[in-house]
């Protein structure tokens, strides 16, 4: 397969890893109640694991990733801090926390139905990715 190929999606999984790490970090601030906090705590040590396995990955291709764009990171947290002003419950954070787990999710099937040929330990911490995601949706509807 292409490196190029294979770069740009190790590159869609490290920013959506960043941006589940980021936003976890903004959320887990407003969260009191030591269960959720502690799923908040394992899913952020999960997206860790997944930035270096890409860490790694990349090492190979002989390239780095790159931080995500700081606007975008702004932007990100401006809205976390917005959708949380008047209603910090556990619900509404586990509604948030979805809606934006259920993007990665969708892009990273895209990325696995549109690039079948990338090689095979980048097809394999892609699919780690979107199933680690799925899963966590499923943890946290349990606190909607």
């Amino acid at each position: 397969m292409e490196k190029n190929t294979n770069l740009y999606v190790l590159t869609e999984v490290h920013k959506s890893a960043k941006m589940g790490m980021d936003s976890i970090s903004a959320v887990s601030k407003k969260v009191s109640e030591p269960n959720f906090k502690d799923n908040l705590s394992f899913q952020y040590t999960q997206y860790g694991d997944i930035l270096d396995s890409v860490n790694e990955i990349y090492k190979k291709y002989g390239d780095i990733p790159y931080d995500n764009n700081p606007m975008t990171d702004a932007m990100a947290w401006t809205g976390i801090q917005m959708n949380t002003l008047t209603d910090k419950s556990n619900s509404h954070i586990a509604d948030m926390l979805i809606q934006g787990t259920t993007m990665g999710i969708i892009e990273g099937r895209k990325l696995l139905n549109q690039n079948p040929n990338i090689d095979q330990e980048v097809c394999q911490i892609l699919d780690t990715f979107v199933k680690m995601q799925e899963n966590n949706v499923e943890k946290w509807k349990t606190f909607l």
